[in-house]
């Protein structure tokens, strides 16, 4: 990865620089992230009876901040002001050979398949607006990129039978985006898709199996796959990466002022899995060299996979000449009925196979060769994040560590 040369990033265009701080200028530390006050109990589930005074601007906002689960000094502005970074609303979509002619195959995107239909969100676009509105297999959903935790999330947003639209408020919690829906203008954490702020307060969105993939991937796994286009109303450098080296994994993120959990470097990647006691992390060096892990979430088998070949969106100026730091896919090791047992043999690059049928397999959970050719994994819900990022919001998780998973025999 290559070294800062300064700590400020230029953000967009059109858009506010934002500078790189120490802290928060508040006159007291920020609180860690999930610590409370116990002199503020709570009025109902997670509800503030005093969240602060805000240090963020409340002017054009009709959110009620009476409603808080989050204490206020912990939210800083992000530079943006609300909906500095537009979202998408009517996204049009182009064939994968015209993606082509403007990004190179390894350029890493959102993919997302609903009902049959599916789409590629490129983070060449994503880096620039961060939510898309979308409907896709006639169901509305939102796709999301916090670039600062190099989060890529897709929702549903439709709430008790009410479609949401989201757009970004220019605030951030942890570093990561906080988002606002434009009925109620309650405000979202990105990371959790639990209403924070407002009326919604402590609603949760329903998560959707979305996964990062190189276009090449995507054209191999879904040949006739619609591409975000860039026409999207908006004149911006699609392409261009405005945080050039931000993923440097020993580097302090910033506008983050909690204490990070140093037993992975703070902005090193991880494929993440569960929730709260049950949440497992798996560190990208370390699941890199095996290329798959079995391992048990909330009772449940999962396997883990990784392949190189997918850019990352934070490492060069161009995302198109970013370092390739791989991705991953987590899946039920499962096919009709019969427990399949994955591995790779050999170094990165090599095939995944199952031991039962020697079918092959790729990262997006297909099965490319042998007896299982055809065969679609079930997808398991799961994110990658910068681990500090994830360990804000999820601090009881635990993290895999080679020689300790379960046995595949066991099927976990």
């Amino acid at each position: 990865m290559k070294t800062h040369e300064t700590r400020t990033f230029a953000v967009a265009v059109g858009l506010v620089a934002i500078t790189l701080v120490a802290g928060t200028g508040a006159d007291t530390p920020a609180r860690a992230q999930g610590d409370t006050d116990p002199t503020d109990p709570p009025l109902r589930s997670g509800h503030l009876a005093d969240p602060g005074q805000p240090r963020f601007s409340t002017g054009g906002w009709s959110t009620d901040f009476s409603i808080s689960s989050v204490h206020f000094d912990d939210i800083v502005s992000g530079g943006p002001p609300k909906d500095g970074i537009p979202a998408i609303d009517e996204p049009r979509f182009e064939s994968i050979a015209d993606a082509r002619t403007w990004m190179d195959g390894r350029s890493p995107v959102i993919a997302l398949e609903v009902e049959g239909d599916v789409r590629a969100y490129p983070m060449a676009i994503l880096t620039w607006h961060e939510i898309v509105n979308d409907t896709l297999g006639g169901e509305p959903v939102t796709v999301t990129f916090c670039p600062l935790c190099n989060t890529a999330i897709a929702f549903e947003r439709t709430i008790d039978g009410v479609v949401h639209d989201f757009g970004t408020s220019g605030n951030l919690l942890a570093s990561n985006l906080i988002m606002y829906d434009r009925q109620t203008e309650s405000w979202w954490q990105q990371a959790t898709g639990t209403s924070i702020v407002g009326e919604l307060m402590g609603t949760q969105l329903a998560f959707l199996p979305a996964q990062i993939i190189s276009l090449d991937e995507f054209e191999a796994t879904y040949p006739d796959g619609d591409v975000l286009s860039r026409e999207t109303g908006h004149v911006r450098d699609y392409g261009r990466n405005p945080y050039p080296g931000y993923d440097r994994a020993d580097d302090s993120p910033f506008l983050y002022s909690g204490t990070t959990d140093g037993r992975i470097a703070p902005k090193e990647r991880v494929a993440t899995v569960g929730e709260g006691g049950d949440a497992i992390a798996f560190a990208y060096p370390e699941l890199s060299a095996v290329g798959v892990v079995h391992e048990t979430v909330g009772g449940e088998p999962i396997v883990v996979f990784w392949a190189p070949g997918t850019r990352s969106a934070l490492d060069s100026s161009s995302i198109d000449g970013g370092a390739d730091v791989g991705t991953t896919g987590v899946y039920r090791p499962m096919v009709d009925g019969q427990a399949l047992t994955f591995e790779r043999l050999g170094p990165p690059g090599m095939p995944i196979t199952d031991r039962e049928t020697g079918s092959t397999w790729s990262i997006t959970g297909v099965a490319t060769d042998g007896p299982l050719a055809g065969t679609q994994l079930e997808r398991v819900v799961s994110a990658d994040h910068l681990w500090f990022s994830w360990a804000a919001f999820n601090p009881e998780t635990r993290i895999w560590e080679p020689g300790v998973d379960a046995d595949p025999g066991e099927g976990s």
